[in-house]
């Protein structure tokens, strides 16, 4: 599915744990955390021009992974970010699963569990990640990609990564950029942050093209990379050459909050072996991409990547 952008310039935005020389002035990185009540809304008229920061996660892991330090930044400066899962639905209980969609529940640990039953439990994972965090958080009821279609409409892997968007899934595309676009008409002085797409999942694919509709309309988007989809050598390159426009990085310093990023992350405890193999090598490969990454200088406007100085 084909997204054009139409804004001069897109922000992909990374985060990076460093400190150090900022455009040559030394500074020293300390933090409270502060800690209160999140708020689990129930629908796009719960949120308030409260929450100045809002986050689409295409599944109930990914803005955690990517993004974890930047919502610990933000809950530590007194703001309260809000993060939507759009593919959050609970699948009804016979639906009956693909094969693939069996072999990814085996993965996830819930071979004996049925679509509803594993979907119940990874909204407890992420409500104890965004507790822990102390984000808001909202669910929306679109299915994830491996229970849509009766057939399944992505039986293959290869369908899911990296294939076009089933034809019947255009209207979530539709749907879910009307209501943001309402959301951003009501709430236009709010930040919105989503995929990039990197990886070419399916549903990280709707939900960037979604939010392609708030740039047209204005909206103060910021694209973030992909994790652990960036990890692929080449895949970031590969993403932007797709989507043509232009594109500038935009850079968040979390310093002392990666350990956060990774401690919430490890309460997905459905998806470590899924995504990582297990929890020393999730750590590890946070620790080294993040850590990896430095200020650079770059003409017209300082970056930064989630790094350690």
């Amino acid at each position: 599915m084909g997204i054009p952008f139409l804004a001069t310039a897109i922000f992909v935005y990374t985060e990076a744990e460093t400190c150090g020389n900022k455009a040559n002035h030394s500074f020293q990185c300390k933090y409270i955390y502060i800690r209160s009540a999140p708020l689990q809304l129930t629908s796009f008229e719960d949120i308030t021009k409260s929450s100045r920061h809002i986050f689409l996660s295409p599944h109930f892991d990914d803005v955690v992974y990517s993004c974890g330090g930047s919502l610990a930044v933000q809950v530590n400066n007194a703001l309260r970010p809000l993060v939507i899962t759009v593919f959050g639905g609970i699948p009804s209980s016979g639906l009956e699963l693909s094969p693939y969609a069996f072999e990814i529940h085996k993965k996830m640990g819930g071979a004996n569990l049925d679509a509803a039953s594993m979907v119940a439990n990874r909204r407890k994972e992420d409500a104890s990640a965004l507790d822990y965090i102390q984000a808001n958080y909202l669910w929306l009821d679109y299915l994830d990609a491996i229970y849509r279609g009766n057939p399944a409409y992505y039986p293959r892997r290869e369908l899911l990564m990296g294939g076009e968007v089933h034809p019947a899934d255009i209207e979530i595309d539709k749907q879910l950029a009307q209501n943001l676009v309402a959301l951003h008409e009501r709430l236009p002085d709010t930040v919105w942050y989503a995929p990039l797409g990197i990886g070419r999942h399916i549903d990280h694919q709707i939900v960037c093209s979604a939010a392609d509709r708030l740039i047209q309309r204005g909206a103060n988007v910021k694209l973030y990379e992909d994790f652990p989809y960036i990890l692929e050598e080449g895949a970031l390159e590969e993403r932007l050459n797709e989507l043509g426009g232009t594109f500038e990085p935009a850079f968040v310093e979390m310093s002392e909050m990666l350990p956060i990023r990774i401690e919430a992350s490890s309460l997905y405890t459905s998806q470590v072996e899924l995504n990582f193999g297990n929890r020393a090598n999730m750590r590890r490969v946070m620790e080294e991409y993040t850590h990896g990454i430095r200020p650079v200088q770059t003409p017209g406007f300082f970056a930064l990547k989630d790094g350690q100085g």
